[in-house]
């Protein structure tokens, strides 16, 4: 079933691209990230244009998010407070990466800049996840008892001045660190058409502290929002996003959320985190070898 995308002006398996919206969905449910960071690079792997693919992604996280923050609200997965802390940096964020992607659209690099950022986060995230997930099954292999870590934020995080209690999330903090963390993602997903969930979940945790019961349910809160400006921005100002490409990826990832949701109350979290991991490094490698491969064409079309 082939199907005519107008942005990227090409023909695509409209079958696949509803199936890679279902996976990435899955994925969205089960560990709170959007699924962009994998979406974005199979969809360059499949030969669509880097900047069509990061477009119209996060119209697909979108979606995902909207079906998994639902999952997770039912089970009070949410903190609402802190995430709206970390949506107005979010939004912030945004709109200083609709600029920076403009800057290097119009100099030609935007391309090259979107790999090169798969490389660098995909592999440092990717690599930190799976030294926690084997650190973690080591003592079950071995017999021996694991101790509880436990969770505290980030001594900088504690220094910052004009601190509140966020009761949902259990922290007592600065709401300029959550702030700052959405203003990053959202720079991110503009540039990546991620959600950026891949680095929010780990941040929630490990600096700021945030139980981990909220954590997920929190971030695709929080990638929601984002992800809903940075499509419009897309829009109207780079025009990249293909409505028939992100229409396909909704319909797969809005069903994948749901199934997310039930497999995350379920499975191992050391056995899905070292899975998500090993596919993470898997897309890290791929995209990193792709930059040292001369392409078949030297130019790249950018859609007016």
């Amino acid at each position: 079933m082939d199907v005519y995308l107008p942005i990227a002006n090409l023909s695509v398996n409209g079958l696949f691209i509803v199936m890679l919206g279902f996976g990435t969905g899955i994925l969205s449910g089960i560990f709170g990230v959007g699924g962009g960071f994998l979406t974005t690079p199979l969809l360059i792997f499949y030969g669509i244009p880097p900047t069509v693919a990061a477009a119209s992604a996060a119209t697909q996280v979108t979606g995902a998010s909207v079906s998994g923050v639902f999952g997770h609200m039912r089970n009070k997965g949410v903190d609402f407070q802190i995430g709206a802390v970390m949506v107005a940096g979010g939004l912030c964020g945004a709109l200083v990466g609709a600029g920076l992607f403009s800057l290097l659209q119009a100099i030609g690099q935007i391309d090259v800049v979107i790999n090169l950022l798969y490389v660098l986060l995909l592999g440092t995230i990717g690599w930190l996840m799976m030294r926690e997930a084997l650190a973690e099954l080591k003592p079950a292999r071995f017999g021996t008892k694991k101790r509880a870590a436990k969770r505290r934020h980030h001594p900088m995080i504690a220094a910052l001045p004009y601190r509140m209690r966020f009761y949902a999330s259990g922290i007592y903090v600065s709401p300029l660190a959550p702030g700052l963390l959405g203003l990053i993602v959202g720079i991110l997903t503009m540039l990546m058409g991620v959600g950026g969930g891949f680095m929010m979940v780990p941040a929630m945790l490990y600096i700021l502290g945030m139980s981990a019961r909220v954590v997920v349910g929190t971030s695709l809160f929080n990638i929601l929002f984002i992800t809903m400006l940075v499509t419009m921005v897309h829009s109207f100002t780079t025009h990249a996003v293909d409505i028939v490409l992100a229409g396909l990826l909704l319909v797969g990832s809005v069903t994948g959320a749901q199934y997310g949701t039930r497999i995350a109350q379920v499975a191992k979290p050391e056995i899905l985190r070292l899975i998500l991991a090993s596919i993470v490094l898997a897309i890290a490698l791929r995209m990193a070898f792709g930059l040292t491969i001369r392409p078949d064409e030297v130019y790249s079309v950018v859609p007016l």
